[in-house]
């Protein structure tokens, strides 16, 4: 009894560390070069883009998802051009229909370049919980990490913020 009691122990263990997974890298688009919304990026904005591919070097990517805007393709440009994938396009509202796609990921991971206004609507539909209540205008350094795990209660989210 002791030993079939161990060998469940171990199934349900390995079961839970075993689940499908989903990693989300969120981010802003870089630096604008001006304030309109068809801006591109400012050379510092360039700047960040290089940046985050340098931060992403290590990290498996299966897809990297851009906004119809030339800035988060810039943005996402040089990261989606080290890992050789090519760069999907969303829409900017509903969110739900990116985290739809999202949460159907078993074992993948994804860049998502959005916006101010989308980066954490993004990250608090897929369950996490930002400490940051709002992003400011000037601020583009926020990396949010998001971890999805299926339970069978449905997906379970972890979040970590950096800056890069």
């Amino acid at each position: 009894m002791l030993k079939q009691s161990l060998i469940l122990l171990l199934a349900i263990g390995c079961l839970s560390s075993c689940a499908p997974t989903a990693t989300v890298y969120i981010v802003r688009h870089a630096e604008r070069a001006n304030d309109t919304d068809t801006t591109s990026l400012s050379v510092e904005g360039l700047r960040r883009a290089d940046k985050l591919a340098q931060r992403l070097a290590g990290v498996k990517l299966d897809t990297v998802y851009v906004t119809p805007y030339t800035r988060t393709r810039q943005t996402a440009q040089p990261t989606a051009q080290s890992k050789r994938l090519p760069l999907t396009q969303y829409p900017t509202s509903p969110v739900a229909k990116l985290t739809g796609r999202i949460r159907t990921f078993r074992g993948q991971s994804a860049l998502v370049v959005g916006h101010s206004n989308t980066v954490l609507e993004i990250a608090r539909e897929l369950g996490a919980k930002p400490v940051l209540q709002k992003i400011e205008h000037g601020d583009y350094a926020n990396l949010l990490i998001v971890k999805l795990r299926q339970t069978g209660a449905g997906w379970k989210a972890t979040l970590r913020e950096e800056t890069y």
